[in-house]
């Protein structure tokens, strides 16, 4: 971003821009962030687990995040139980930090799960899906033969807050989208 936005509409417009190009473009910043998931059988006394996802689709109209996952994954199970999630992205390039609360859905069958692994189920990254061993599971020495399509699955996470925070030289600036009416804030 060459020119600060000025008004709540223009960054409001400019992060869904951001997060849509971020799922297309590998190199992105935002392509790979955090999801922190509510864990009550975590060793963390706060009971949160973080691991970093990436971003495959983004869409301002649905407001929806799309992010692929095994089945077995831990995450899986706490969001089938505690769907309140939230992503953090940061971007150096534009110095924006995007916290976004999501809830989350897990989808492993029907034709929006068919139609992403019909897209990659020929490259490299389908072998992350393919083992016969949960994700996390001890290995004994051995690589475990490639499995089936089963344990792909999607997070449809659907964006009900955005707190946007932009560091800039000339100061910082934040603002939240998405509970209530659009507002600055104090960063």
């Amino acid at each position: 971003m060459n020119q600060r936005l000025s008004t709540l509409n223009e960054v409001e417009a400019a992060i869904w821009e951001e997060l849509e190009r971020s799922a297309r473009d590998r190199s992105h910043p935002w392509r790979t962030c955090v999801l922190a998931t509510a864990a009550p059988d975590s060793h963390d006394q706060a009971g949160v687990d973080a691991r970093l996802v990436v971003l495959r689709e983004a869409d301002a109209a649905t407001r929806r995040l799309l992010i692929y996952t095994d089945s077995r994954a831990r995450k899986v199970a706490q969001m089938r139980a505690h769907p309140a999630a939230t992503l953090v992205l940061w971007s150096t390039t534009i110095g924006w930090q995007l916290r976004c609360s999501v809830r989350c859905e897990i989808e492993d069958n029907g034709l929006t799960v068919s139609s992403r692994w019909a897209r990659i189920k020929l490259s490299p990254g389908a072998q992350d899906y393919l083992s016969p061993l949960a994700p996390g599971t001890a290995l004994d020495g051995q690589t475990p033969a490639a499995g089936q399509r089963e344990n792909f699955a999607l997070i449809i996470a659907t964006v009900t807050r955005i707190d946007w925070m932009e560091l800039n030289a000339d100061g910082h600036r934040r603002a939240v989208f998405g509970d209530g009416p659009a507002r600055w804030v104090q960063p």
